[in-house]
């Protein structure tokens, strides 16, 4: 049987980033879906039922896992700080898109890949270097050419996005820490936190659902919580500095989803923006594939 430290990149990288790319499908489904629901009900009754919704996928895995392991926790001081980062990630960002269009939300969300690439050299060690510095650079770039902020920039939604993509950043970055901790365990925890703050939010603005609304808002935690798990298991693939420029395939679903739901049309300055983007984000790809192999602690437990 071959052994982790032997298994080439292109076995185990390929494969954490093709689960990125889809998770990040995923989540830009569940910001559209997200965006039209809270037009209607609130933050906290959303997030409620849509934490609610995720034990939809979480139940049958927590059932084969069993309990014991969900509450046997590594490091339960990063858990928890995990746990809060990607509850304000969810909050912060439904609170945004209440009163931002998606696009200017987005244009906060996709200066994550800048934090974790940061946050990962000083946090994880990883190594990224001049060439990945500049092509992370140049895909902000893009990002700005796409979505450049509006003239709300510095308004109160604008400060809850900005929170809420630092918060991103942060969870993505504890999730390679915890990479000893099964993806079940992960991803329920962070759902318990968002059931929790849901709860709380809303209370006094409760609004009774139709079957069809209560439907939507439970599917959201179903794919929601299909992305987390995609995620978060890319993440126990490939270092978080290789997948974080990924996330800007986020503005080619947005536009996408902007146009089907939203009859959002694209200019050229998105389209061009969208191209260095693209770029940016394959040439990061190239760069780690000429690493050789792959380290024993990028590897999940149970490969070899």
């Amino acid at each position: 049987m071959t052994s982790v430290t032997q298994i080439p990149v292109r076995n185990v990288l390929v494969v954490g980033i093709l689960l990125m790319l889809a998770g990040d499908f995923m989540f830009a489904l569940n910001d559209a879906m997200g965006k039209w629901l809270v037009a209607s009900f609130s933050v906290g009754q959303v997030v409620l039922i849509r934490s609610i919704g995720a034990f939809v996928v979480l139940g049958p895995m927590l059932a084969r896992q069993g309990s014991a392991k969900l509450f046997h926790m590594e490091r339960r001081d990063l858990q928890f700080l995990r746990v809060l980062a990607m509850t304000l990630d969810t909050m912060l960002f439904y609170a945004a898109v209440v009163y931002l269009p998606l696009a200017d939300v987005m244009s906060f969300y996709m200066a994550g890949p800048i934090y974790v690439a940061a946050l990962s050299h000083l946090l994880l060690g990883e190594k990224v270097g001049w060439r990945r510095w500049t092509a992370i650079l140049v895909g902000f770039c893009g990002v700005l050419i796409m979505l450049k902020p509006s003239s709300s920039a510095f308004s109160l939604p604008s400060i809850f996005a900005l929170v809420g993509s630092l918060s991103f950043a942060f969870g993505i970055v504890l999730n390679r820490r915890l990479r000893g901790t099964s993806d079940t365990s992960l991803v329920t925890w962070q759902t318990v936190g968002t059931l929790v703050a849901g709860g709380v939010l809303t209370i006094g603005t409760w609004q009774t659902p139709t079957a069809f609304d209560l439907g939507a808002m439970a599917l959201l935690g179903i794919v929601s919580c299909v992305a987390h798990l995609l995620i978060t298991r890319a993440l126990k693939l490939a270092p978080a500095s290789t997948l974080a420029p990924l996330h800007y395939t986020l503005l080619l679903w947005a536009i996408v989803f902007g146009l089907i739901f939203f009859g959002d049309v694209p200019g050229p300055r998105i389209l061009i923006g969208a191209g260095v983007v693209v770029l940016a984000g394959l040439f990061i790809f190239h760069r780690q594939n000429t690493v050789a192999t792959v380290p024993p602690e990028n590897v999940p437990k149970g490969v070899s």
